[in-house]
This record gives structure tokens, C-alpha cells and sequence, in this order.
């Protein structure tokens, strides 16, 4: 078994190029990202994932951000996942209930793109629904105590299909109103301050043991760091992995994102993630970055990284059409439709 790379790329449309062949067969290449205009149908989404992992002739860990509501890459063919912010809604602020509509969108969720072909979707959301429009309903609730509760109940469909969960955007990137993917976050805050707030669902849900991998925010918290979260020794070495004894997979978010330009160039992001302490590094919507990166970082491929990322493959997939014909994903869209019908 060829050891897993540090970086995760993506792929220009719905099919490969020559290009696209030969970065994917690079040994520091581990994984790949599936976005929007990667998909037409499912039968095309298949077809282009099984010549990845083809060409690949490795281990491969494919990744999509599929979390439902409006951040959700696959649409025709696929079920409509709500909006995490909307199931306590849709529950009448009843926690219980709104616990089960989460398990069920999991679960949901991790059988329909594990069924085309892909380990992981980058979820759960575990920031609060505070002042940043980029997060909104994608958070679980406003009510910082109905945030882990919920995921918790998220995270057990995902892992009832076999999908291990990523939670997003350590240590919270609700309470920052700038967009990482355009602007660069400071949250002043103390520590004190964002640890008995932002911090509390993921530090519940590792005592729970219930976190497999972490993605940290593009956001700088000097009170912390001069460094944002992703590049920062402080915060994914001290605090993650000390502090809160967390020993999962920690992947970058997107270094092509604008809250990632603090710290110089691609190849320098690059440098600096892993040196940081991320097993895996995103290099979306660049190519010309991603092969610089390739040629002239200075990174490399760590047995205790590929052991992290190798636990996040799909453990019990099911084809497309194995799960349209179970009993557990005719329930699960049944019970879908109804909620999107009666909401």
C-alpha cells in the first residue's frame, strides 16, 4: 500500500485531463475534493471518482463539503439535506426531536456520497450561529448549548453508514463577522472568552469521543496567535493536541482562501500548515499553486499523518444502487421528504 500523501487537490471539471492524471499519481498527492462543477449526474460523479481512484493506483482519500441547506455539492439525483440550523426549527425548539431529524440527515447524507465513491463529507459544522454570514444556518443553533447535543446525534448517522465526521471551524468561527474566503478574520476576544464559548462544542464532543478529524478556522485570535488557526503551533499543537488530548486527523481549510494569505505564499502556507500540525493540506481552485506547492515546498509524507488519514477511508460503503434497494435509505428519504414537505 503506497503511503498517503499531505495534499489534497481537486480537479478542474467533469472528467480528467492529462494534467489532472498525472498530479493525482504524485506521491505527496493523498486525496482530492469534489466541488459543484465536477458533477452532472450521479452516474457521471461515479464514473469520474472510480477513474480517480483508477489512475490513482493508491490509496486516495476523496472528500466533499456536503453538509445540506445551501452548502451541499451534489443536487440532481441526490437528496435535499437540510440546513443544520433549520432542524431545531423544525422541531419546535424541541432538542429530542430535533436530535433525530440530525441523525437521520447523517446518516442520509453519509450513505448518498459514500454511495458515489467518496470517503468523507467535511461535516459537521460545529460554530455558532453568531454574527458571521458565512456560517449562519449552516451552524446547528445560535443556543451554544443545543450545538453539541445535535451534532452528537449528526455525527452518529454519519457513523451508522460508515462515514467518519470532520468538525468545523476549530476553535469556532461563528463570532467573527468577515469572510475567511475573501477577508482576513481577527477575533479580539480573550481566550478565556472564545474557550467558555466558541470552544464548548468541541471540547464536548472530544471528551465524547465522538470527533474523528478537526479543520481549523482561517481566523486569527491574537490574544492567542499573531497566527491564524491553520498555521498556528499554539492552537493545533498546544491546545488540540495537548490541551484537549485530541489525536485525529487535523486537515487545512482551503490555503487558496484570502484568510490564508497571511502568511505568504502557497508554498510558504503550505510549509507552515504542516509544520503546524496539519495531516492534510487543501489546495483548491489553483492549480498553478498546487503544482508549485508539488515542486518546491518543503513538506513530507508522516507515517503518524497517513495513519489518521488512512482511519478516515469509508469503512462499509454501499454502491449506488446497493442503497437505493436497503431498507435503511428508503426509511431515511421517506422520513426526508416528509420534513421537507411539512417545513
Amino acid at each position: 500500500m503506497a503511503i498517503m500523501g499531505p495534499i489534497m487537490m481537486d480537479v478542474h471539471g467533469t472528467s480528467l485531463t492529462e494534467q489532472d492524471k498525472e498530479l493525482v499519481q504524485h506521491p505527496l498527492v493523498g486525496g482530492l475534493i469534489l466541488f459543484s462543477r465536477n458533477f452532472e449526474s450521479v452516474q457521471q460523479i461515479r464514473e469520474l471518482i472510480s477513474h480517480i481512484r483508477h489512475t490513482a493506483n493508491k490509496p486516495l482519500l476523496i472528500g466533499v463539503d456536503h453538509e445540506g441547506g445551501r452548502v451541499q455539492r451534489f443536487r440532481d439525483g441526490f437528496s435535499q439535506i437540510p440546513a443544520m440550523g433549520h432542524l431545531i426549527e423544525y422541531a419546535n425548539n424541541n432538542v429530542a426531536q430535533a436530535q433525530q431529524y440530525a441523525r437521520n440527515a447523517g446518516a442520509l447524507m453519509a450513505l448518498e456520497v459514500q454511495g458515489v465513491g467518496i470517503d468523507i463529507s467535511f461535516a459537521p459544522v460545529l460554530d455558532v450561529n453568531g454574527v458571521s454570514e458565512v456560517i449562519g444556518q449552516r451552524a446547528f443553533s445560535q443556543n451554544i448549548e443545543q450545538i453539541a447535543p445535535l451534532a452528537n446525534a449528526f455525527i452518529q448517522g454519519m457513523k451508522s453508514a460508515g462515514m467518519k465526521c470532520t468538525a468545523k471551524h476549530f476553535p469556532g468561527h461563528g463570532s467573527v463577522q468577515a469572510d475567511s474566503h475573501i477577508a482576513m478574520p481577527v477575533d479580539t476576544r480573550s481566550f478565556a472568552e472564545i474557550s467558555q464559548h466558541d470552544l464548548l462544542p468541541f471540547r464536548q464532543l472530544m471528551i465524547e469521543n465522538m470527533i474523528d478529524a478537526v479543520m481549523p478556522a482561517h481566523v486569527i485570535y491574537p490574544d492567542v496567535d499573531d497566527k491564524s488557526v491553520g498555521f498556528s503551533t499554539i492552537w493545533l499543537k498546544q491546545i488540540l493536541r495537548q490541551s484537549l488530548s485530541f489525536s485525529g486527523a487535523i486537515f487545512s481549510d482551503d490555503l487558496s482562501m484570502h484568510g490564508a494569505s497571511s502568511i505568504g505564499g502557497y508554498v510558504e502556507r503550505a510549509e507552515a500548515a504542516q509544520e503546524a500540525g496539519c495531516d492534510m493540506l487543501l489546495l483548491c481552485n489553483n492549480r498553478e499553486a498546487c503544482i508549485d506547492v508539488i515542486d518546491n515546498a518543503n513538506i513530507s509524507i508522516r507515517q503518524q499523518s497517513k495513519a489518521r488519514l488512512t482511519a478516515m477511508l469509508a469503512t462499509k460503503p454501499m454502491n449506488w444502487q446497493q442503497m437505493q434497494a436497503s431498507q435503511v435509505w428508503q426509511q431515511l428519504t421517506e422520513l426526508n421528504n416528509v420534513l421537507l414537505e411539512n417545513s
